[in-house]
């Protein structure tokens, strides 16, 4: 409702108020606001699920992914415009309050949805039977910590989480060095080459590695890794069955660490071009060795990039899927916790048991992204 000015003591204008806005707060915005809000979010809410349940309805898939681009727009610009209307329908003071909350409202209403909500119904389901329809207390817990393919795949866990991070950033800080060492030229290629696995997917890069590893039955070897072997007088080898001492899932965990020595690399290396040269200079003036420098001097100083590459690695590896399901599927003693989850679900069909699985997943993360956040924390705080 549109107010028009009148003059008061002293010369100034103040707007008369209609029966709308009484003082600053406007029930026709308020209204208009939260009634607009609700039927975006309905009307996205809806479209949305039609296109998960009735996609035949739309035609093509083009046509889905052309409605859905632009009814998020759309929709994200006027959910925008009912949030901003029903802030200026607040009194002043109130409004100066409410609207950077308002504004980051649908921000964290999607990441409610999209994360918190499937979190407390994997809970749930955790507790339910094969196909969610009744609850049964704790015996999937019981089912899986008595399952020994569970305990394969901890034994496993643990070990891949042992190796990969500390051997992504060893070779990421030696790879950084080294190309340091180059001229700008040479650094780039080298870094690029390093670099290059990267781009590469999981499934991918194990199905290349699968080539190196491949036996085949007879004199003739075509995998890369037989082929070398046998030239030096060697056995053919079934590399990847073999399950002593878990050497079939240290050859699987070459592959991560190829394919995360780039990323590892990069941030290293930034990190070491980051380090004060007047500090290198100091140490080499009161005598100190390159390799006194660089263990005293060069790492203590990247040390928080060091913990970020390692952490960031340690989250990547409890999460490890592809590279067991494409090469092995957790045969000969390589289960991990994430294929042993798609086993059951998938394979077995037994949502709960699945669903407990994600929990422990779940909670041996938690720890290490607690600490993650506050190790970050603890960075800024130093800046």
């Amino acid at each position: 409702m549109s107010t028009a000015p009148v003059i008061v003591e002293g010369g100034e204008t103040a707007p008369v108020r209609g029966p709308g806005n009484v003082g600053g707060l406007s029930w026709v915005k308020l209204a208009g606001g939260v009634v607009g809000a609700w039927l975006v979010v309905w009307g996205l809410g809806n479209l949305f699920l039609a296109f998960g349940y009735y996609p035949e309805k739309f035609g093509s898939k083009v046509v889905i992914a052309i409605l859905a681009v632009v009814g998020g727009v759309l929709g994200a610009a006027l959910l925008f415009y009912f949030i901003n209307m029903f802030v200026e329908g607040l009194p002043e003071r109130a409004s100066a309050i409410v609207m950077p909350y308002a504004y980051i409202l649908p921000g964290l209403g999607l990441i409610g949805l999209m994360l918190l909500y499937p979190v407390l119904q994997t809970i749930n389901y955790s507790f339910a039977n094969s196909d969610s329809t009744a609850y049964v207390g704790l015996d999937n817990y019981k089912d899986i910590f008595g399952d020994s393919e569970f305990w394969v795949s901890i034994v496993n866990n643990v070990l891949w989480l042992l190796v990969v991070p500390a051997a992504t950033v060893a070779i990421g800080v030696v790879v950084a060095v080294l190309a340091d060492k180059l001229s700008t030229q040479g650094e780039k290629v080298a870094k690029s080459l390093v670099f290059l696995p990267m781009a590469i997917s999981f499934v991918g890069a194990s199905t290349i590695w699968g080539l190196v590893y491949h036996y085949d039955i007879g004199d003739k070897q075509t995998g890369l890794l037989n082929w070398i072997w046998t030239s030096l007088g060697g056995k053919a080898q079934a590399w990847l069955s073999l399950s002593d001492l878990r050497f079939n899932s240290f050859l699987m965990m070459v592959i991560l660490i190829w394919l995360q020595v780039g990323f590892a690399m990069i941030l290293l290396s930034s990190a070491i071009k980051g380090v004060p040269e007047e500090t290198l200079e100091a140490a080499r003036i009161d005598g100190a060795s390159e390799w006194q420098i660089f263990w005293r001097v060069v790492i203590p100083q990247i040390k928080g990039t060091i913990i970020t590459v390692f952490i960031t690695v340690l989250i990547l590896v409890l999460k490890v899927f592809d590279i067991v399901y494409v090469l092995k599927n957790g045969l000969d003693k390589t289960n991990v916790i994430a294929n042993l989850f798609f086993q059951e679900l998938f394979a077995k069909d037994q949502a709960g048991k699945a669903s407990a699985i994600v929990v422990i997943l779940l909670l041996a993360v938690t720890p290490v992204l607690w600490y993650q956040v506050r190790h970050f924390r603890a960075e800024e705080a130093e800046r």
